[in-house]
C-alpha cells in the first residue's frame, strides 16, 4: 500500500466492495497478480460484490465467460455493465416504455430484460451503445427521431476503446456526432456518473457509506466512487499513473500497486 490519507479505525466497516473490471482484474485478456486472490477473498468473507464494466457490448454470460478464460470466476449475477445500469435507469424513469436502441447484445438484452420495446416508431427514448458497427442509416434515423423529440440517453461517455490495432471511436465520439447535429446532448448512464454506481449498490443490497470501489482510473472509476460516497481505492495497475494523480482535483481513498494489495483490507473487514 502506497498511501493511505485516512486511518481505517475511523471508518465504518467495508462490507461491500464494487471493483472495476479492465487493468484492476484483466488486462488485455490476462488476469492480473491477485485478482482471482482478491475475489476469493470476497467469497470467502461472504461480501456482496460486483465487477463493473464501462463496456455495453457484451451480456453478462458473455462476460462471466471471457472472465472465466482469462482464469476468473465472476459468476454473470456478480457483473453490472453500463447497459445494466441504463437498463435499471430507464425502467425506474419510465416502466415498460419504448427505446429506439443502437448497440449490441449486452444493451439490448439489458433493455429487454427491463420491459422495454424495441421500435424505430415514435420511441420515448434513442439509446445509444457501443457497437462495433455503426451504420450511416441507423445514426441518420437515431438524429431525425431526436429531433422528433425522442429523449437520449448514452451508455457511457468513453470516447475511444482499445484494440489490438489501437484505439477505436467508442459511444462517446459517436453521442459527440450525433449531439452536433441536433444540438441536443446526451445523459450517460455509466462511469463517472454515480448512477451507476448507486444502482450496483441497491442490486446487491448494499449502503454507500459501508462500501468501497476499486478502479484504474480517477476520471471515471474514481470520480464515480467519490461523488456516490464510497471509499476509493486507485491500483496502479492500469491506466493512471502515480504522477497524474496531483493533477485531479480529488483524491482516493487508498492508493495500491495492485488488486492483490487489497486481499489483507477485506480479510481484516467483518
Amino acid at each position: 500500500m502506497l498511501d493511505s490519507p485516512l486511518p481505517l479505525n475511523e471508518l465504518p466497516p467495508v462490507t461491500a466492495w464494487l471493483s472495476d473490471m479492465d487493468g484492476v482484474l484483466v488486462k488485455e485478456n490476462r488476469a492480473l497478480p491477485g485478482a482471482q486472490q482478491f475475489l476469493d477473498a470476497l467469497k470467502r468473507k461472504d461480501m456482496p460484490f460486483l465487477v463493473l464494466t464501462n463496456n455495453s457490448i457484451f451480456t453478462n454470460r458473455d462476460l462471466s465467460a471471457r472472465l472465466a478464460r482469462s482464469g476468473l470466476n465472476v459468476p454473470e449475477e456478480r457483473i453490472w455493465t453500463s447497459a445494466n445500469a441504463t437498463a435499471a435507469f430507464l425502467a425506474q424513469q419510465s416502466p415498460q416504455s419504448t427505446a429506439f436502441v443502437i448497440g449490441e447484445a449486452g444493451l439490448t438484452t439489458a433493455l429487454h430484460g427491463a420491459g422495454y420495446i424495441m421500435t424505430d416508431q415514435d420511441p420515448e427514448y434513442v439509446v445509444l451503445g457501443e457497437t462495433r458497427s455503426y451504420d450511416f442509416s441507423t445514426l441518420a434515423k437515431a438524429i431525425r427521431l431526436i429531433e422528433a423529440g425522442a429523449k437520449f440517453v448514452a451508455t457511457n461517455p468513453d470516447v475511444t476503446g482499445p484494440s489490438d490495432e489501437g484505439a477505436l471511436p467508442a459511444t462517446g465520439s459517436i453521442a459527440a456526432m450525433i449531439q452536433a447535429a441536433t444540438g441536443r446532448a446526451p445523459y450517460f448512464i455509466g462511469k463517472p456518473n454515480p448512477v451507476m454506481i448507486r444502482a450496483g449498490l441497491n442490486r446487491i443490497g448494499a449502503h454507500s457509506e459501508a462500501a468501497a470501489m476499486v478502479g484504474d482510473r480517477m476520471d471515471t472509476d474514481i470520480q464515480a466512487g467519490i461523488e456516490a460516497g464510497l471509499r476509493t481505492h486507485l491500483v496502479l495497475s492500469g491506466s493512471t499513473r502515480l504522477e497524474q494523480i496531483e493533477t485531479f482535483p480529488f483524491r482516493p481513498f487508498g492508493i495500491h500497486e495492485g488488486v492483490g494489495e487489497l486481499i489483507e483490507l477485506v480479510e481484516a473487514e467483518r
